[in-house]
């Protein structure tokens, strides 16, 4: 790996508060203070600042011109209505990732990020799961070309890998089958089969995420 390919210090920062905030190192509503941060990652504060710029914006951390930086608190509400969230903007945006496809659009990122998840997933890998099916709905959105949707669903894009963190316990290989079969559908060029499918799989899980995390986090 040459120079030029090797992380910068904000993306080093930025890998290591998300995973602790993902594994629960930072718990939700803890402070996230520059200095003693860039003292226990070795950085100066400009990189740590900016890493938890990004993680604000993927909708981890809260910035507060009076407390400074805290990780988001995370309630069943927020859960709920991200999934409400998901189903209006998802199951839209895998519609019109389906016709993009039809009308000749590239499918090889799509394919590429499937592999990964399906690897992950047969890996059993608890951490790359996650990070690997957001990597795969993320690109779903940038299908579109709608820089507007993806500037929209750009900080739910966060809280989606920390409910897939939070219910890690559901079976991965049923969230794995469904991903192929909505990419499936995308490659084939089918939105409304592609819509359908991307519907059932939100909602679907709804239900079980709420269930598993009832005793993990305050109703609101």
């Amino acid at each position: 790996m040459t120079q030029d390919s090797e992380p910068s210090h904000v993306d080093r920062a930025e890998q290591t508060l998300r995973a602790a905030i993902l594994s629960g190192a930072h718990p939700p509503g803890s402070r996230l203070r520059e200095r003693e941060l860039s003292e226990a990652l070795g950085f100066s504060r400009i990189p740590v600042r900016e890493a938890l710029t990004r993680l604000a914006s993927d909708g981890l951390v809260e910035l507060s011109p009076r407390r400074g930086a805290s990780v988001r608190r995370l309630t069943l509400r927020d859960v709920d209505e991200l999934f409400d969230l998901r189903l209006s903007l998802e199951v839209f945006a895998t519609r019109r990732a389906a016709e993009v496809s039809a009308a000749g659009g590239s499918t090889k990122e799509l394919r590429r990020r499937m592999l990964r998840a399906e690897d992950a997933t047969r890996r059993g890998d608890a951490t790359r799961i996650p990070a690997a099916n957001t990597a795969l709905h993320a690109e779903i959105v940038a299908m579109t070309g709608n820089r507007l949707l993806r500037t929209t669903l750009q900080p739910s894009l966060g809280l989606v890998q920390w409910v897939f963190t939070l219910t890690g316990d559901r079976d991965p290989r049923v969230q794995c089958a469904e991903h192929q079969e909505i990419c499936a559908a995308i490659e084939a060029g089918k939105p409304d089969l592609a819509a359908a499918l991307a519907y059932t799989h939100v909602e679907t899980g709804r239900e079980p995420s709420l269930a598993i995390l009832a005793d993990v986090l305050p109703a609101d």
